[in-house]
């Protein structure tokens, strides 16, 4: 069966290719116009973590911030995939306490912080604290969405429950889909996730970065995507692939990556939104092929360039340090612009 994805990143090894991810791109204006993609853009997918910006917006929207007063350091942690560092672990205890809540009634589950693989360290035995957990932001959030709004807590990962119900809502109104032909899932973090088209959910994040108020959800894309740029350290983690996007983005690009291959950002100067999927769902087939999807935009300056080139060209080496080989890019963007069709408007009609 012939695949639907486009060559995406390409790793050698004494000078020949060894390996080849394939995966599919697209880039979304905030009028739901695809201008360019590669592969298979209406590819359907998964979102992952790359959805939890959208997560966030009933919290925010309905004015948590303000009612718990976050920062946005812990604003930014909502829309996170962090990795356990002390910050991020006291800022989601932060977050529990702040709305009566504590780590035991996080249902994420547990595993090693991520900050020990990030920096090639071995981790100590289990147990492992859930506020250590990549998603316990996210998790903070719903709880205190719960505690807000009087809704059980003991269900709150149910699909069914009024906390999901309005998730559900806020994921069909940013990427102009109806509700009923999002697909659903449960992620490693047990909270329900969506599958859609690659380019719904670069339209998503064209309208996360957008400058003005959301006809549904106010000013609550802008203050997420206000925290992400800000403290793009609480989003991710040092030696993380967000954390370096972001810093190199320079304020102008919201991002977001998501497991099993998935990156988004939105662009505010140029009012897009970015998707990619690597199909075999490998990180490193990801990361040179958002650089260079990046380069091709015209996005990167020489600032840019030189801070991501670690991303662009990963040296492969071996158990003994020695470099045997690199990844390098080979994707290729196609002009395309034309409308999703059947992109709902800002009213959800």
């Amino acid at each position: 069966m012939p695949t639907p994805h486009a060559p995406f990143t390409e790793f050698l090894r004494g000078g020949i290719v060894e390996s080849v991810h394939a995966g599919s791109v697209a880039v979304v204006d905030r009028d739901g116009r695809l201008l360019y993609g590669a592969g298979s853009p209406e590819f359907v997918t998964f979102t992952r973590s790359s959805l939890k910006p959208l997560q966030a917006l009933p919290f925010v929207a309905a004015g948590g911030l303000d009612r718990f007063r976050f920062t946005q350091a812990e604003t930014a942690l909502l829309c996170a995939s962090h990795s356990g560092e002390p910050r991020h672990v006291e800022a989601a205890a932060s977050m529990l306490s702040k709305a009566g809540n504590d780590a035991g009634d996080l249902q994420c589950g547990t595993h090693p912080p991520m900050w020990y693989e990030t920096h090639g360290e071995i981790p100590p035995q289990p147990p492992y604290s859930p506020l250590a957990h990549n998603c316990s932001g996210k998790h903070s959030g719903m709880l205190a969405h719960c505690v807000a709004c009087a809704y059980g807590r003991h269900d709150y990962l149910e699909l069914e429950h009024p906390l999901q119900r309005e998730i559900r809502a806020a994921v069909a109104h940013m990427t102009g889909t109806h509700e009923p032909d999002l697909i659903p899932g449960i992620d490693g973090c047990s909270a329900p996730n969506y599958a859609l088209p690659l380019a719904r959910l670069a339209f998503a994040f064209a309208r996360l970065a957008a400058p003005g108020a959301d006809p549904v959800y106010g000013e609550a894309p802008r203050r997420l995507a206000d925290a992400m740029t800000a403290c793009p350290e609480m989003v991710s983690g040092e030696g993380r692939i967000d954390l370096a996007l972001t810093c190199a983005g320079r304020g102008d690009w919201v991002c977001k990556v998501g497991a099993e291959g998935v990156q988004a950002i939105g662009v505010r100067s140029r009012g897009i939104g970015i998707a990619l999927k690597v199909a075999d769902g490998s990180r490193r087939g990801l990361h040179p092929a958002t650089v260079a999807t990046l380069d091709q935009l015209g996005l990167l300056d020489a600032d840019a360039r030189r801070a991501l080139a670690p991303w662009a060209v990963p040296a492969l080496r071996n158990f003994r340090g020695l470099p045997t080989g690199e990844g390098r890019a080979v994707l290729v963007l196609d002009k395309i612009n034309r409308p999703l069709g059947g992109v709902r408007d800002g009213t959800g009609q």
